[in-house]
């Protein structure tokens, strides 16, 4: 990823900050991005968090900007607290009184949602087989997309940003769909229990995050989403730099 902010894509994110977008609330963000203020951009081997506030555990240890996170960590935020970090291709938000587990070898394989809210991009698996994202009440399949889910008892929500999601109840294996989106088309609530309707896959709305939040994470691992932040129109597959 060039650092030249002549890079229109660079420039708008650059622009945004300085003219205290984030702390004015133009874009509607939640703390998480509106307490960095500082640009994203692709982070160093050997470093994982780019912003941390509040307390944020990694295997119940208190983590600081120089912990390094890896396949098979726990991390888990505190009231109020928020972490965003990368691990591999992939980059994270997790919001605060959240907790997830990193699962996998060399690549990430599972990631786990005990609770709370998360916000991840995924970059594509070098050995093709999906991801998973695992909740109280759903099992996700990912392949290279953005999501957004938020875990609790009684459901999971989950808005596929753009890409491909396969989503399966965790309470009856043969409840599934194929989620197709190009700019949050479909969120979806997976419940621990049938709705009035009988149905535990519904729509949803899109709720809790932020296209310029789905950029800043991208920007951490060197890609940039599928759509333009400034009116939000799709224009293709997300681009490597």
């Amino acid at each position: 990823m060039s650092d030249d902010i002549d890079d229109p894509r660079r420039d708008f994110l650059v622009k945004m900050l300085t003219a205290g977008a984030f702390a004015t609330g133009v874009w509607s963000l939640p703390a998480t991005v509106q307490s960095m203020g500082k640009i994203p951009k692709l982070l160093p081997p050997g470093k994982s968090f780019f912003d941390i506030s509040g307390e944020v555990m990694v295997n119940n240890k208190l983590a600081t900007l120089d912990t390094f996170v890896k396949n098979n960590d726990v991390v888990s935020t505190g009231s109020g607290a928020h972490a965003v970090f990368v691990v591999g291709k992939d980059a994270f938000i997790l919001r605060g009184n959240s907790s997830m587990e990193i699962e996998g070898n060399e690549i990430i394989s599972t990631i786990r949602v005990f609770s709370g809210k998360l916000l991840s991009v995924f970059g594509h698996r070098e050995d093709k087989k999906p991801l998973h994202m695992r909740s109280s009440t759903a099992t996700i399949g990912i392949r290279g997309t953005g999501v957004y889910i938020e875990s609790d008892p009684e459901k999971t929500y989950l808005c596929t940003c753009y890409g491909i999601t396969d989503l399966s109840s965790n309470v009856d294996k043969n409840v599934q769909e194929r989620i197709v989106s190009e700019h949050h088309d479909k969120p979806k609530y997976l419940l621990a229990k049938p709705s009035q309707k009988g149905k535990l896959i519904t729509p949803a709305p899109m709720i809790n995050h932020t296209d310029m939040e789905l950029t800043l994470i991208e920007e951490l691992v060197g890609r940039e989403p599928p759509f333009g932040l400034e009116g939000g129109l799709y224009k293709g597959p997300r681009r490597d730099y």
